[in-house]
């Protein structure tokens, strides 16, 4: 593989991950705010978002653990809210998986929605691509995205920290969870997931420490699932006719 050709996939994979900086810069500095509004300092929130880095689950925490949930919970949501990303690991494996350990330790570290969604499209259109030639565009989308998730945290939590305490903020998450779902509801399958997790959640709202939400999450999983297992049913039996 020549230095121009390792160039040329990495700057594509930079482009192709550019465009996300409109949504990684408001979203993180939304972190760093609520995480200051919620009791952390600015250097917590940093490590935070360093060490976890997805901004879903970091947000259930924060909620979470302002309403003095058992840390346990806390774990278990917020796990239970990243559980997508153990299906993209599933689905970057035969790309990604002839890798060493140590860049498979990396790749799945900066496995995030973003760097997910163009890797997977980008290399079902490139077969012939090496491992090597992959990692380089995987980790090039990444560099326009995760330096500024951190950094914008700090911002995020430097303005955070001089807003007064009884200015709160807390409407901002489910707005912004909001503006991230909507878009993504496309099928009959999403939809039902959606409404059902609405109404479980609704419904289970009594249930303590927020564990109604987990239920509500498992309950439109299976949801979602079944009315996609029907709608492909109903096209193989148009397909047979």
């Amino acid at each position: 593989m020549t230095t121009e050709t390792t160039k040329s996939i990495f700057w594509q994979g930079v482009r192709d991950g550019a465009p996300f900086i409109l949504v990684i810069i408001p979203f993180s500095t939304l972190f760093g705010v609520v995480a200051t509004e919620a009791g952390l300092s600015v250097f917590e929130t940093l490590t935070f978002s360093v060490l976890v880095i997805a901004g879903a689950a970091q947000f259930t925490a924060v909620e979470l653990l302002r309403n003095d949930v058992p840390t346990v919970i806390v774990l278990i949501s917020a796990l239970a809210v990243n559980l997508r990303m153990a299906m993209y690991s599933a689905s970057l494996t035969p790309y990604l998986g002839g890798a060493r350990l140590w860049q498979r330790a990396l790749a799945a570290y900066f496995t995030v929605d973003q760097t997910y969604a163009c890797s997977i499209v980008t290399f079902e259109r490139n077969p012939d691509w090496t491992v090597g030639q992959r990692l380089t565009y995987f980790f090039a989308v990444a560099v326009p995205i995760c330096p500024l998730w951190y950094a914008f945290t700090v911002v995020g939590a430097v303005i955070g920290s001089a807003i007064p305490e009884g200015l709160a903020l807390d409407f901002a998450i489910p707005i912004t969870f909001l503006a991230i779902i909507a878009p993504m509801l496309r099928t009959r399958a999403h939809v039902a997931a959606a409404l059902v997790s609405v109404v479980a959640a609704l419904v289970l709202a009594f249930l303590p420490y927020n564990l109604g939400l987990l239920v509500a999450g498992i309950l439109a999983m299976i949801a979602g699932a079944e009315v996609e297992r029907q709608v492909e049913q109903r096209a193989e039996r148009r397909a047979e006719k």
